[in-house]
């Protein structure tokens, strides 16, 4: 018997390899798009095949044709949007004709892909997140007091986001956001407590399937380079709530920091992302999503939680993660000694990026990138040149505008003393270029990356910077640093034992790295 097949929007990312390792596990094939040739999805016995097609970036009706005719020749159940690819394929629709797939309207996209859109939307629905106030004038930046976040709507690779300690260095980065980014200015208090994310599934607004976590260990640019499922009722009951009023359809996913399980939402992203930890907590997102898209099996009924207390870890994220926070070989070797070793926290953790011994090819990418940064620490930055080459561009709003569309923004501009702030990343953007026959798509935002960096051999691999970022990586550490205040108990000494930090100040300041 043939077993099923689907295809990725993308396959440069930490999410589309670990939608190949979930799926494969679970019996279903995979084939891949990419404007890669060597792509970190290539590397897997369960990737079929890698189809190059045209950058989003570039070409967005170009990139929609291209994965259309893909999808009508029938080998496919379903399309899975394994990045801002969801966006696309929402405003883009009309040209996927050929293409199951399960993505929200683009008036829901609406409500949730500026930053300030999304500060609105939480407090619509009646949940928690660090007060906020629109910028509308000088004196509005003194309403919360100091420090704060200054925030643009729309930013590209955290450039439109700013960590302001007084009033001077906060009127500073509101005068360069507004002459910089699209749509108005807020700010923001900094949020407290450990960083998780909560994401689930939704059936036109109906949550059938969530699963949360708790960052362990620290990977390139801010990301969980390790996890562990917890049981967070209020942050699920949020996701709910927030995706009925947006009438959600497809996958969503809320960042937050918390005390106790209660949070306070920082970032959205309308997407499942690196789904890997919910398999292994009994969650199978990816194969959820085939179903919703297909219309084929029956949804839960009532939502399937992931079970707390799974451990998984991507060693290679751990590597890139090590050589960004300490850039030394020693501190590489031995992050990935205590990855492989399992050491605490990582104690009965299962690997999720990179399985070998049921995957052999993942070995390929790790021991590239490895090898990439023992040789050269300072690589890191490096390997983060081509992020937005293969799918960096992504998702912007259609927004009729009698602006000219600037040219797309590359991260080459250091963000310089100012930090890129990972934690307040909802939605950056910058335009792009796009076919001009598609009015919907001719505001085409760059997306956070948080999880994306290259290797000389691989498009993305894990962690996020961009071209010419020297401090990407520390400006990122030092952000959610000053976003969190509260130590914890158990997982927090065990990060701090193993040289792995959480998103506790003091344990992220102890060795002054930031993270």
């Amino acid at each position: 018997m043939d077993r099923p097949r689907v295809l990725l929007s993308e396959a440069s990312s930490l999410t589309a390899r670990e939608f190949v390792t979930v799926l494969g596990q679970a019996g279903i094939d995979v084939e891949v798009v990419s404007a890669s040739s060597l792509p970190i999805a290539r590397f897997s016995r369960w990737c079929k095949a890698v189809h190059r097609v045209q950058a989003p970036s570039t070409d967005a009706t170009g990139y929609l044709h291209a994965v259309d005719a893909l999808m009508a020749s029938g080998r496919f159940v379903a399309l899975l949007p394994t990045h801002e690819q969801a966006w696309l394929f929402a405003v883009g629709g009309h040209l996927l004709p050929n293409s199951p797939v399960a993505v929200a309207s683009a008036e829901a996209f609406d409500r949730v892909e500026s930053k300030v859109a999304f500060a609105r939307a939480i407090d619509e629905v009646g949940l928690v997140q660090p007060a906020w106030h629109s910028v509308q004038r000088e004196e509005d930046l003194d309403v919360l007091g100091f420090p704060v976040w200054v925030k643009a709507a729309f930013s590209t690779a955290g450039r439109g986001v700013r960590n302001a300690r007084d009033h001077a260095q906060a009127l500073a980065a509101w005068r360069e956001l507004s002459a910089e980014a699209i749509g108005e200015v807020m700010v923001q208090a900094p949020a407290s407590g450990r960083y998780a994310q909560v994401q689930g599934l939704f059936d036109h607004g109906r949550l059938f399937a969530a699963a949360v976590s708790e960052q362990l260990a620290i990977g390139a640019g801010g990301s969980a380079a390790a996890r562990l499922s917890v049981d967070h009722p209020l942050a699920v009951d949020a996701l709910s709530r927030f995706g009925a009023h947006l009438e959600w359809h497809g996958g969503l996913d809320l960042d937050y920091f918390h005390r106790d399980g209660a949070p306070q939402f920082i970032e959205c992203n309308p997407r499942i992302t690196e789904p890997g930890n919910a398999a292994a907590a009994g969650v199978n997102l990816p194969r959820l999503m085939i179903a919703l898209a297909t219309g084929d099996e029956r949804l839960p009924e009532t939502p399937a939680i992931t079970r707390p207390g799974v451990r998984t870890r991507s060693t290679l994220a751990i590597a890139i993660g090590a050589a960004e926070r300490v850039g030394t070989r020693r501190a590489i070797v031995a992050a990935i000694g205590r990855a492989v070793s399992r050491r605490p926290p990582l104690q009965s953790s299962t690997e999720v990026l990179t399985p070998v011994v049921a995957d052999p090819p993942s070995l390929i990418p790790l021991l590239i990138a490895a090898a990439s940064v023992l040789a050269r620490p300072s690589n890191v930055t490096k390997l983060a040149g081509d992020i937005v080459r293969s799918y960096g561009s992504q998702r912007t709003r259609s927004r009729p505008s009698s602006r000219r569309p600037n040219a797309t923004r590359r991260t080459s501009q250091s963000p310089g003393r100012y930090e890129s702030a990972v934690q307040h990343e909802c939605h950056p953007g910058a335009p792009a270029r796009l076919a001009p026959q598609d009015h919907a798509l001719t505001h085409w935002r760059h997306s956070r990356q948080r999880t994306s960096v290259s290797t000389p051999l691989l498009s993305e691999t894990v962690g996020h910077a961009g071209p010419g970022q020297r401090r990407a990586g520390a400006v990122n550490r030092a952000d959610r640093a000053r976003s969190s205040s509260t130590p914890q108990a158990v997982t927090s000494a065990e990060c701090a034992q193993a040289g792995f930090r959480g998103t506790d100040s003091r344990l992220v300041q102890q060795d002054g790295s930031g993270r």
